[in-house]
């Protein structure tokens, strides 16, 4: 205490108390007294004036052991009072002894904690008194110079701490502060116990500011920190240090929890302690112990993302950088942690952001960690991740959508899916910011579910549950069930939301929805089946034809499970909820999948289902998640038709916008694939087509009208007024309007006459009609030759000879615009009538030759229509070789006659007549027009995979392996290996293994086969394909047996596939049997031989040239040829992945396939890209005696019908003449027979400087 000059004066004023506190016969309630006396007086008098002098007596009574000890508490009160008085009064020098000193301190703080309850409690005035005289005379700094102040201070602080905690006035809190700060200050050094006291305060886990010894220690902490930051130090390294010693369980480790979590709250609350203790945590980040580590990782990644994180980081960067080097550490644990505690730094770190983002974005083997990161970003807000996560992090996460492993794919979409969720509202009231942000997220989830069969079951949870979720019945939380009854949801809403998320969908987005959406899926579904099975199945209780019951519910199951994301266990499931047998979840799940059922209908069964699931069956809750999902109309149902409907009215059909679009899209696939869902909505579309201004809404209404009569012809009962306009509408010039009035008309029941009348009418026009008209009329005739064919036979004659010799017969050429650049492809939208009416011409053939197909005189019929087809095919598009048409008219026309031969070759009788041009057909694949190829692989494979084709078709999907163009490949190598996977091995057979000696007669008369070296390398690469898609240990038998049987027929292409099948067997360490069954090889394409000795000959010959049967060799090393192969794959791919999207790129040197699609209209043929067109090499017949003559029944690009009478002279100077681009005698086909295919690329690109247009 500082010490003041007492003045001696007479306005000194003394003490005028003289009475005994201390005898014998004095009483308690006269002690009391007295002492009241006394404590007034003492109070009114002031250190400034007082005569110490005169305080003699009572400041020597007053410590008496028998006041000290009284039995009354009054008595000690006002003695502890008089005391603290008498002690300001003395200040700063103390009247007492040392050893007295240290009596009346711990007198008074006995009193403090025994007296100090409440302000209701007995002489409270007394004991606040004492207390605030401690706080402000601050004679409590005595205790410091005492003897055992140590023990002391411990005390005061124990009790303090305890007194505090009595909940009582905030001033007596106050004054307790000031104590124990003051003691802080004066002492020479903190006893340990102290600031084990202090600390205590922070260690309860449930510490925090509105309890009042939480908020006493946060005070005195902050007031002292300069003095305690060096104990606060130690005490956290003595802590350390002795339980760093044998560390072994994770018991060991708990105290050194429990000192990080004293560093987390004092970080919270007093930072300014940890001025020491910081760059030590710094130095635990390096230590080799893997738990401390893990521990300080945490913490200071708490620290960090709390809110003083920014200061903390400013004042030690060194810390924080060494914090964020852990995304390196050698323990997965530590990296974990780091990650999981990002979430609060990307928070409240703005500032740092890149440099967390740059941790979160780095790759890490670990597949708990790669889980964590995209766990971070489900649990951040809409704001947080608005405006503190960067929209190229946020893509990164999606990218984890493909990840190898399943939780981390479940984890990435998860969290992109919530932060659509919380951002759509924004996105749908137009907010620039949200739209940026957030909008693209269900494009990267479709996208994603498109890829594979693994990430396909994530991304459609994430649909359902976060971009296009059902909505929820407004009263369904209510108890009563009458409420619930009566709730209704929001169609128009729920309809919306499909809406506005399709307008930030890209075209293949749109369709992967679309496919979700189980509105394409065949009814009844796979699903209903699956039902049907389970009610049939009874739970195993079958009264009659048990195998077969069982069979088909096995079958069944076999069949769904392949699609599930884990077969096995989905297979369980689907036995286990057929075996349980409850027909209330039956009832449900065919109300489900009713497409008659409404939104609310579907809402409510689908909540029910899954409830009384996840009560009996908890088991298979994901597994009939799943299948409700798949097999429910939740995107799109009919209650969807309504709002789409009335939002057409609302368009404009001048200017549609980009909704009206998707709605006219959505309208448009209802009708095609599933009209059962218009026929509550019948009349609202009759009132549709009446609003002829709106031509898109009268277009979407005939053709729903159109295909929902064609359903039920009962639901369309039209009046007088609205048959006349839909006659009327069928010879309109809108062509889209025409056709679906026309098909409505041949639909409806007894409308023969009006269609009859529509062809006599359109007969007529025909000749005369301008281009759009004549597009229109020809739509028509399209539709009733298709539906009606009957009315238009009586006509067929003049309409077929016009659509022939006037419209087909005649030249197209593009507009003069076009014809500057080398185009060879125009999208429908901008097609010239002229070829749009071209085009329809031919579909018109195709389907009279559909329509009379099991006709006796069928065949007759349609020889001219394949003579058509084949010849355009042979002419590359026209009906002779130097026809004048636009390339882009050449392309369109041979994809339609490709596609309508893939048509007609599902009729039996049309298949034969096609087969003796097969080749010509398959080479379509290979195509110099990327649109062409791939619009030709996507019917191809449509009528494969509804086994409308023959097997033979399955050998035309080999040919893309050089396509230049990875979609192309990838599409025929994804349905090949669905194929594969799910036939049956009976199937597979047939399908896919029997079909390799028809790839072998196939590449044999390839337009590129010749045997030198360089083609039959690239021959290899086609069986290579077919043998790493199909073969297997199982199979390589069959197949070497079936390239064996074919060499008598193909010579060298057998051979070099026996040799492949042996380097692939050696190299896989397959055992190559004799195959023991028999195979007939196809007579449609091979005839026997003249003799045996014929056979014999040829098979003892070896036809492979000496370099190709050296590389084969070569080949036959293990893993050398695949490796090669592969090595090269990978860099075609990165070279495909690194292109620009939305771009082709052009093959880097001629392939087989053709060209690749056109480039963005910037790019620019260079003359020195262009190759030379190499000359056709001998044919393998030339070469071999004639090899292919022996087998050949069809004409092909290498041969013609006419050359099979001819002798083998005749036929080598043929071969001659090909080699040198002349015509062949004997009428050859029109294309080149060597390098034909590449002729085509060589074509297209051979223009140097010409600017494309894109396409």
């Amino acid at each position: 205490m500082v010490a003041q000059t007492r003045t001696a004066n007479a306005a000194q004023k003394k003490l005028a108390f003289n009475e005994k506190l201390v005898g014998k016969n004095l009483g308690t309630d006269a002690l009391l007294k007295k002492l009241k006396t006394l404590y007034a007086e003492l109070a009114e008098l002031d250190q400034e004036t007082v005569d110490v002098n005169s305080l003699s007596s009572v400041r020597t009574q007053l410590i008496s052991t028998s006041l000290l000890l009284h039995k009354d508490r009054g008595v000690k009160a006002f003695v502890a009072c008089c005391l603290a008085d008498i002690l300001r009064l003395y200040a700063p020098d103390a009247p007492y002894t040392q050893s007295e000193l240290r009596d009346i301190f711990q007198f008074f703080f006995r009193q403090l904690s025994a007296g100090l309850q409440g302000t209701d409690s007995t002489y409270y005035n007394e004991y606040f008194h004492l207390l605030e005289s401690l706080s402000t005379v601050k004679s409590v700094v005595l205790v410091c110079d005492l003897p055992n102040a140590e023990e002391l201070m411990i005390e005061v602080f124990r009790n303090f701490f305890a007194l505090v905690r009595r909940d009582l006035a905030k001033k007596i809190e106050l004054f307790i502060a000031d104590i124990l700060i003051a003691l802080i200050d004066e002492c020479q050094s903190l006893p340990s116990e102290v600031l084990e006291i202090i600390m205590a305060q922070f260690m309860d886990k449930n510490a925090r500011m509105d309890q009042p010894a939480y908020r006493l220690a946060v005070q005195i902490c902050n007031t002292t920190s300069d003095k305690l930051q060096r104990h606060v130090c130690q005490y956290f390294t003595d802590i350390i240090v002795t339980n760093s010693r044998d560390l072994e369980s994770d018991n060991d480790f708990e105290e050194i929890r429990a000192a990080h979590e004293l560093v987390k709250q004092l970080a919270r609350s007093c930072p300014s302690l940890l001025h020491s203790v910081i760059p030590q945590l710094e130095e635990e980040l390096r230590v080799e112990e893997v738990q401390v580590r893990l521990i300080v990782t945490q913490t200071l990644g708490e620290m960090f993302g709390g809110k003083g994180g920014a200061d903390l980081i400013r004042k030690y960067p060194t810390t924080w950088n060494v914090w964020l080097m852990r995304k390196g550490d050698k323990a997965p644990a530590v990296r974990l942690k780091l990650v999981e505690s990002t979430k609060e730094l990307l928070l409240n770190l703005p500032e740092h952001r890149e440099a967390i983002e740059g941790k979160l974005a780095s790759s890490d083997l670990n597949i708990l960690i790669r889980a964590a990161v995209c766990r971070v970003y489900s649990q951040l807000d809409y704001e947080t991740a608005l405006h503190h996560i960067s929209e190229g992090q946020l893509r990164a996460v999606a990218g984890r959508g493909m990840d190898k492993k399943h939780t981390v794919r479940v984890e990435a979409l998860t969290a992109i899916g919530k932060l659509y969720s919380l951002a759509y509202p924004e996105i749908e009231n137009g907010d620039p910011s949200a739209i940026r942000h957030f909008s693209w997220i269900p494009n990267e989830v479709l996208h994603i579910a498109s890829m594979t069969s693994e990430s396909k079951a994530a991304a459609e949870q994430v649909i359902a549950d976060y971009i296009l979720p059902l909505p929820s019945l407004s009263n369904s939380a209510s108890a009563s069930a009458s409420v619930s009854k009566n709730a209704e949801v929001d169609e128009v809403a729920w309809t919306d939301r499909l809406l506005n998320t399709m307008r930030y969908l890209d075209d293949t987005a749109i369709n992967t929805i679309l496919s979700m959406s189980a509105v394409k899926t065949s009814r009844p579904t796979p699903y209903e089946h699956f039902l049907q099975a389970c009610i049939q199945n009874n739970g195993g209780v079958i009264d009659e034809n048990e195998e077969a019951v069982k069979q088909r519910l096995n079958n069944v199951i076999r069949l769904l499970s392949r699609q599930f994301p884990d077969p096995h266990k989905a297979a369980e499931d689907l036995q286990a909820f057929a075996g349980a047998n409850e027909n209330r979840l039956y009832k449900l799940l065919k109300t489900c999948m009713d497409p008659q059922s409404d939104l609310k209908g579907i809402v409510k069964t689908s909540n029910e289902f899954l409830r009384r699931i996840e009560q009996s069956h908890d088991s298979i809750l994901s597994t009939m998640s799943i299948f409700l999902r798949r097999s429910v109309l939740r995107i799109v149902n009919q209650s969807s038709i309504s709002p789409l409907i009335k939002r057409l009215h609302k368009s404009s059909s001048t200017i549609p916008s980009l909704t009206t679009k998707h709605v006219y899209h959505l309208l448009t696939y209802i009708s095609k694939h599933c009209p059962t869902l218009y026929k509550a909505h019948v009349s609202e579309l009759t009132k549709a087509i009446a609003d002829e201004k709106n031509t898109t809404l009268v277009e979407v209404g005939m053709q729903a009208l159109a295909a929902v009569v064609r359903t039920d012809e009962s639901l369309a009962a039209f009046d007088k007024r609205t048959m006349e306009r839909v006659i009327r509408s069928a010879l309109s010039k809108n062509a889209r309007i025409a056709k679906f009035a026309s098909r409505l008309l041949a639909f409806l029941k007894g409308c023969e006459g009006e269609c009859s009348e529509i062809i006599e009418s359109i007969t007529e026009k025909l000749p005369d009609a301008e281009p759009e008209l004549l597009v229109a009329h020809t739509t028509v005739l399209v539709q009733i030759v298709r539906f009606r064919s009957g009315a238009f036979e009586h006509k067929s004659d003049a309409v077929m000879a016009f659509l022939v010799k006037k419209l087909l017969m005649t030249s197209s050429q593009d507009d003069p615009e076009d014809m500057e650049v080398d185009n060879d492809w125009v999208e429908d939208d901008v097609m010239p009538p002229i070829l749009r009416a071209r085009i329809l011409a031919l579909k018109v053939c195709r389907h009279r030759c559909l329509a009379h197909a099991f006709r006796s005189n069928a065949a007759e019929l349609a020889t001219p229509a394949l003579k058509l087809f084949t010849t355009l095919l042979q002419h590359s598009g026209s009906f002779s070789p130097n026809a004048p048409d636009s390339l882009s008219a050449k392309s369109h026309m041979r994809l339609q006659a490709a596609i309508s031969l893939l048509h007609l070759s599902t009729i039996e009788t049309y298949a034969a007549m096609i087969n003796v041009n097969f080749v010509w057909l398959a080479i379509t694949v290979q195509d110099p027009c990327y649109h062409v190829r791939m619009n030709f692989l996507t019917k191809l494979i449509s009528l494969l995979s509804l086994r409308k084709l023959p097997p033979r078709f399955n050998a035309i999907l080999f040919l893309t392996v050089h396509d230049p163009e990875a979609d192309i490949r990838s599409r025929a190598t994804a349905y090949i290996s669905f194929v594969n996977r799910t036939l049956s091995p009976a199937a597979r057979v047939e399908h896919l293994e029997v079909i390799f000696i028809r790839l072998l007669y196939l590449l044999a008369h390839h337009p590129d086969f010749a045997t030198a070296h360089e083609n039959l390398q690239d021959m290899a690469k086609y069986v290579e394909f077919y043998l790493d898609q199909i073969a297997s240990s199982e199979n390589i038998s069959l197949l070497y047996h079936l390239a064996m049987k074919a060499k008598t027929h193909l010579y060298t292409m057998s051979e070099l596939a026996q040799e492949l099948i042996k380097a692939r067997s050696q190299s896989r360490s397959w055992t190559l049997q004799s195959y023991p069954g028999k195979v007939k090889l196809p007579s449609d394409i091979f005839r026997s031989l003249p003799n045996p000795e014929a056979a014999a000959k040829i098979m003892k010959t070896v036809y492979l040239p000496q370099e190709t049967v050296e590389w084969l060799a070569e080949a036959t090393k293990p893993h050398k040829a695949a490796g090669a192969a592969t090595a090269k794959e990978k860099k075609r791919e990165v070279r495909d992945r690194k292109s620009p999207q939305g771009s082709k790129r052009k093959a880097s040197r001629p392939r087989t396939n053709g060209a690749s699609k056109r480039a963005k209209k910037s790019a620019r043929w260079n003359s020195d890209q262009s190759e030379t067109e190499e000359s056709s090499s001998e044919s393998e017949a030339h070469t071999t005696d004639g090899e292919s003559k022996l087998s050949e029944r069809h004409t092909s690009p290498k041969s013609s019908r006419s050359e099979q009478s001819q002798d083998e002279v005749q036929d080598s100077e043929n071969e001659d003449k090909a080699a040198n681009g002349e015509a062949p005698k004997g009428g050859r086909a029109g294309r080149k027979a060597g390098t034909q295919a590449r002729a085509r690329i060589s074509k297209q690109i051979g223009k140097g400087g010409m600017r494309l247009k894109k396409s």
